[in-house]
């Protein structure tokens, strides 16, 4: 096994300017600085075996542009868009934010089958997205003759969640350490079906939490965008 699983965030989106909760697909597209980042990524990441993206436009976009530089193709694939938040679809007050980040938090704390008001769970969003990646690593990354990268553009708060199940990251990690947009978890197949998260961001293991982060609160005071 010699490649490795790039789940890559989109590149900025006017939802991401604007702060607001823009989840549910198609969604909204990306800015000129957002095909800016994906032209940086495609220039400084190599080029991969295999390119990915799910059903937003964002995230299509994204990978257009990244594939347009490497001369690559680019596949759909359903299950992977961003967490559903229901009823905070669209909303960028405050309390909008805060009520999903504490459901946020919940989830990577555990509780996992903790809704959004009319939206998902934890469980829901796993149950969709996990299957994909294991699909991927089953018929590419496990085969021993396979050897690249295989580039998946998806979404900032359903990435940090799967990514974070999946390779026993540490919750409080997880919440402290926001994806920019066109930034990156990498995993990397290890055995019996286990991943290990060889880099997070711009940061590499090991993984500590921030001492006395308030992640819900520093969402909410904060001017980035609240699905990184």
């Amino acid at each position: 096994m010699t490649g490795r699983l790039v789940l890559l965030r989109h590149g900025q989106s006017y939802g991401n300017v604007e702060r607001r909760l823009d989840t549910r697909p198609p969604g909204a597209e990306l800015t000129p600085l957002g095909r800016d980042q994906a032209r940086a990524f495609a220039h400084g990441a190599g080029r991969p075996a295999l390119l990915a993206h799910s059903v937003a436009i964002r995230a299509s976009q994204t990978a257009a542009v990244i594939g347009g530089e490497l001369k690559l193709d680019a596949t759909e694939v359903a299950g992977i868009h961003e967490v559903q938040v229901g009823a905070l679809e669209d909303r960028s007050d405050d309390d909008a934010v805060a009520e999903f980040n504490a459901i946020y938090e919940q989830w990577h704390h555990g509780d996992l089958d903790a809704p959004l008001p009319g939206g998902e769970t934890g469980n829901d969003v796993l149950d969709r997205y996990v299957p994909v990646l294991t699909d991927l690593r089953l018929r590419y990354l496990d085969n021993h003759d396979w050897t690249g990268d295989i580039v998946v553009v998806s979404h900032g708060a359903a990435i940090r969640l799967a990514a974070a199940v999946l390779a026993g990251v540490d919750a409080g990690f997880a919440l402290d350490n926001h994806l920019d947009n066109a930034e990156s978890v990498v995993l990397a197949p290890i055995t019996d079906g286990r991943w290990s998260c060889v880099r997070w961001g711009t940061l590499t293991p090991p993984f500590y939490p921030e001492t006395d982060a308030t992640p819900v609160a520093d969402a909410v005071h904060s001017s980035t965008d609240p699905m990184g």
